[in-house]
């Protein structure tokens, strides 16, 4: 049979073009296919940031190369957050303004991620039952959960609830200037030395801290279309009523406290914000190490804590900006020392991943069986700051009132619970964590272990008289914060049970009525045979001698030198 040539010519031509059209067809379906998969990046609580975040970047990591779909989740979870949350101890596990802080993180989070294009689902439940929830409303398609390492007890059986949702589980991890599988140490970190100084020797000399990451560029992010709990949780912008907690507490964290260092706010910006603001633009890093012990005013000392605690601040961003500051300013003992600080924060994650659980128990990692006390009088007198130590008792309610104390403060106050009333040190411990608005479990439950004497090293216990004189020279820091001594002069200020009767009545400052009678003893070491008592380590308590001298101005006469063991290191940086 003959066919017409027209007519083949004809029916090829509709046929290339019913092809064309439909490779073009497959070819758009393809580009406008929606992703298979969604990766849940879970935020902790421990990571609340976009920059340098190694977590966050392996999740959209793995949505290109996955080709998937980026779903950031926030959970309050109730076991941590509100009135029901409390401790064995009978704290609550987050107050109030430690909760604002991480609303306030949150919500910037949730901003930063808006700003590309992305969502950020928050809850007010459990993790593992938001994800199982999550996880059942897009059961047909492929999902995976990434989050940020931790190494504690508490915070591993959440992650292992989670992680049998998904049925496997993607953590990286993150927080610390070095990384865990750089540092020269066996994988179960059993030759992790138990005493800092040996660790910071050895780190500085065979590790590199890592240049910061930078934030992600693309955050391919699904339609919430159709996916109405997703919805929900993306517009859901909880309070602290939600959280849990009392409108007496919500007012209580919204005030800030006119005599605190600072009004902390809690998120990222803020917390670069307070980099530059610190390092740059009022140019104090060049001075940190003379001003760091002190402990009225903003600028005494970085104030990066809070943020650091939350993950708003990475430390290798500090250190990274420490490092460009020395490059075009000035490189001396100060911008060594702030990244030194930082290397104690590393020490204690990697001491709390080696030591685990028994970093909470009252004979610590030692496994001592000292006999503790337990009088709860003496231990609310402590937390109320009316002890009758004024050094104490102000540290205690400027922590009350602001959620935040000085590093000098802080061992002081441990010691003083510990190593004076011999007090069991974990009420000590377990009060920080319920009111530091820069509480990380490592750093906190780690000090204060060691604090009481539970690691094995050496016992610092402090000379509360001395520290105070060597510290607070003219009394401005306690009249401060206790009103009851303000005219109290400078030669009683921290000793006020030695006032006489008269003095009682000319200073306006009745003991007993108007401020307390010490509740302790008050320890005033004998002197030794032999100059220098180099062994007592309580004569002026803290890390160095007792001997004088140095050109701290923020030092009292009798102030310690910094011991040679604390001279600079050297930071080995990409």
């Amino acid at each position: 049979m003959f066919l017409d040539p027209v007519k083949l010519s004809f029916k090829l031509l509709i046929t290339l073009m019913v092809v064309r059209s439909a490779a073009s067809l497959s070819s758009r379906m393809h580009q406008q296919a929606p992703a298979t998969g969604i990766i849940f990046h879970w935020f902790r609580g421990t990571d609340l940031r976009l920059h340098d975040n190694p977590a966050f970047d392996r999740a959209t990591s793995i949505c290109s190369e996955t080709k998937s779909n980026l779903v950031p989740v926030f959970c309050f979870d109730p076991r941590y957050y509100g009135n029901s949350a409390t401790s064995e101890f009978g704290s609550l596990k987050c107050g109030p303004k430690r909760a604002k802080f991480v609303l306030e993180s949150v919500f910037d989070l949730r901003k930063s991620l808006k700003a590309k294009g992305s969502e950020l689902l928050v809850a007010c439940a459990r993790p593992e039952d938001v994800f199982a929830e999550l996880e059942t409303a897009v059961k047909d398609r492929r999902t995976k959960v990434v989050f940020q390492d931790e190494v504690c007890t508490e915070e591993r059986a959440i992650e292992f609830k989670v992680s049998k949702i998904f049925g496997s589980k993607d953590k990286v991890w993150g927080s610390t200037l070095y990384e865990l599988d750089e540092i020269p140490y066996d994988e179960d970190l059993h030759d992790l030395p138990d005493g800092f100084t040996p660790f910071r020797n050895k780190v500085e000399k065979k590790c590199t801290i890592h240049k910061p990451l930078q934030v992600p560029k693309d955050l391919p992010t699904p339609s919430l279309d159709g996916l109405d709990l997703f919805k929900q949780h993306a517009e859901f912008t909880p309070t602290l009523e939600d959280l849990g907690y009392t409108k007496e507490q919500v007012k209580f964290a919204e005030e800030d406290d006119p005599r605190g260092v600072l009004p902390f706010k809690g998120g990222e910006t803020a917390a670069l914000a307070r980099v530059k603001d610190y390092i740059w633009d009022k140019d104090l890093l060049r001075k940190y190490f003379d001003t760091r012990n002190g402990m009225i005013g903003g600028d005494y000392s970085t104030k990066f804590a809070p943020w650091l605690a939350h993950g708003c601040l990475s430390p290798r961003y500090v250190a990274d900006e420490c490092r460009k500051y020395e490059d075009q300013r000035v490189a001396n003992k100060s911008t060594y020392w702030v990244v030194f600080e930082l290397l104690w924060r590393d020490y204690f994650k990697f001491f709390a991943l080696k030591h685990g659980a028994s970093m909470f128990f009252p004979g610590g990692i030692i496994d001592s069986n000292k006999a503790w006390k337990h009088y709860p009088k003496n231990v609310q007198a402590w937390i109320e700051g009316k002890t009758g130590f004024p050094l104490v008792d102000a540290n205690m309610r400027e922590l009350a009132a602001t959620g935040f104390m000085s590093n000098r403060g802080r061992q002081n106050v441990a010691s003083f619970l510990a190593l004076e009333l011999n007090q069991d040190w974990r009420y000590g411990a377990d009060y920080f964590e319920s009111v530091l608005l820069d509480y990380d479990v490592h750093s906190n439950w780690g000090n204060w272990c060691s604090a009481a004497g539970m690691t094995g090293g050496r016992l610092n216990r402090f000379n509360i008289v001395k520290q105070s004189k060597d510290y607070d020279q003219h009394g401005e820091y306690v009249r401060h914060w206790l009103p009851e001594l303000k005219d109290v002069p400078t030669q009683f200020v921290h000793e006020p049970w030695k006032m006489s009767q008269f003095h009682q009545t000319q200073y306006n400052c009745r003991l007993g009525v108007d401020y307390p009678n010490p509740i302790a003893q008050p320890f005033y070491p004998k002197p030794k045979s032999g100059s220098g008592s180099k062994n007592d380590r309580r004569n002026g308590g803290g890390r160095g001698g007792n001997k004088r001298g140095g050109k701290n101005a923020n030092r009292g006469r009798g102030q310690r030198q910094d011991m040679k063991s604390l001279k600079p290191g050297k930071i080995r940086m990409d």
